[in-house]
């Protein structure tokens, strides 16, 4: 795999199509959404905040941290993207993947206090979730409007 070239674009709502090589970044919606970089076409939704994604954009492209790590998909892709290049991360171990999601849910409940952050669509499959929040994100919207 080669560390291949995407470009970005800012939008308010994440379109419907999804171009292939583009990430979309909502700063609205605090997310960011593309096409898996792998090729397998599934929609990959990092949402940006102190215990998920960070964005950084240095005027002429973007990078996101962590890692994207796919591990939800059938590819289970792993990679980083960097000043809109696409950096492949070694494959993990389910053991690495857990200890992940771990640490992940650790943070996020200090963060929030304690509070359980877990929805119904959380607990959805990736696809579905990024679905919802798209329909989420045009109805609210709607209702501001």
């Amino acid at each position: 795999m080669t560390d291949a070239a995407l470009k970005h674009e800012f939008v308010e709502l994440i379109p419907n199509q999804l171009k292939e090589g583009t990430v979309y970044v909502s700063i609205p919606y605090a997310t960011v959404v593309h096409k898996c970089c792998c090729g397998c076409g599934n929609e990959v939704v990092t949402p940006l905040g102190p215990t998920d994604w960070q964005l950084v954009f240095d005027g002429e492209s973007i990078s996101l941290t962590p890692s994207i790590g796919n591990w939800s998909l059938p590819c289970q892709s792993h990679y980083w993207i960097r000043r809109n290049r696409v950096k492949w991360a070694p494959k993990w171990t389910a053991a690495q993947i857990e200890a992940t999601r771990a640490a992940d849910r650790t943070a996020k409940e200090r963060l929030f206090g304690g509070r359980s952050t877990d929805t119904a669509a959380d607990q959805a499959p990736r696809r579905e979730r990024s679905s919802l929040r798209r329909l989420l994100q045009r109805v609210w919207i709607r209702l501001r409007r």
